[in-house]
């Protein structure tokens, strides 16, 4: 009995796991491979057509530009934290998760008053004198990065605060009593031993922002689609559940093959190996 009650715990959750999500799934997905026959008709027009193309990489440059950025300020910002006092590590833990707190439409409207014509960027400028008209910001793929960017990296923090906590210090300070300085030492020890968070926060900020709706609809607009607004206006607007379908599978593999390219990655510069998401 006691073998079987990891199971019977387990069993509620896959129940609402296989009727609320990979049934649905199948019955969108289905379809598109199967018009009387077994298709691929519908992935080989996607990729045929230079709009829907252009789509997809814009919203596989964008997430990989956000999740760049999202490394670059989040290992150095999560170092500090970890390294802390327990008091001031609350605290600023506590801040980093403040925006979650927060509704992401709103988030995005904040972005829109300081990144639009009449926002608080342009006049900012135009009353220095640096400008003499509004520059375009708003409805740009770069705000769809500054938007993410603000979105996700709490993820970022909150991921590799909890690894860097356990790396031990005495590693770092035997590296400095062998020579290296602070910053050597940071790329030589910590920077390695935090692959794993690293790993995971990139897959967390990646698949975040190439399934995110509110932000690039409401900061990049029509004419800046991603991947999960058009699949919205497939959907929605247009009634075109084939083609939702379709937006929906391409989705999901290129989430699955930028984890295992992740993974690659990390196990080139991690010489301990094996899989780290």
């Amino acid at each position: 009995m006691k073998n079987k009650a990891p199971f019977i715990l387990l069993t509620p959750g896959l129940i609402l796991l296989i009727v609320f999500m990979f049934l649905p799934l199948v019955t969108i997905i289905w379809p598109t491979f199967y018009d009387g026959k077994l298709t691929f008709g519908s992935y080989l027009s996607f990729f045929q057509d230079n709009y829907n193309l252009s789509v997809f990489w814009r919203t596989l440059r964008v997430s990989l530009i956000v999740t760049l950025i999202c490394i670059l300020l989040g290992v150095p910002t999560a170092y500090y934290i970890a390294r802390t006092s327990k008091k001031w590590r609350g605290l600023m833990m506590a801040m980093s998760l403040f925006p979650l707190l927060t509704n992401s439409v709103i988030r995005s409207f904040a972005w829109i008053n300081i990144l639009g014509t009449n926002g608080v960027i342009n006049d900012f400028l135009m009353k220095l004198g640096i400008i003499t008209e509004p520059i375009k910001m708003l409805y740009t793929d770069s705000a769809i990065v500054v938007g993410s960017v603000y979105l996700f990296l709490p993820l970022m923090i909150i991921t590799l605060v909890g690894v860097i906590e356990n790396i031990d210090l005495e590693m770092v300070e035997a590296a400095e009593t062998l020579g290296a300085n602070r910053l050597t030492a940071f790329m030589k020890v910590v920077l390695p031993l935090s692959l794993p968070g690293i790993i995971v926060g990139s897959i967390l900020v990646f698949s975040g922002t190439l399934s995110a709706y509110t932000t690039p609809q409401l900061l990049g607009g029509n004419q800046n689609m991603m991947l999960s607004t058009f699949l919205y206006q497939n959907a929605m607007t247009l009634g075109n559940w084939q083609s939702a379908g379709v937006i929906a599978l391409i989705m999901i593999v290129t989430t699955i093959i930028v984890m295992k390219l992740f993974n690659m990655i990390a196990a080139k510069f991690d010489k301990r190996g094996g899989e780290h998401a």
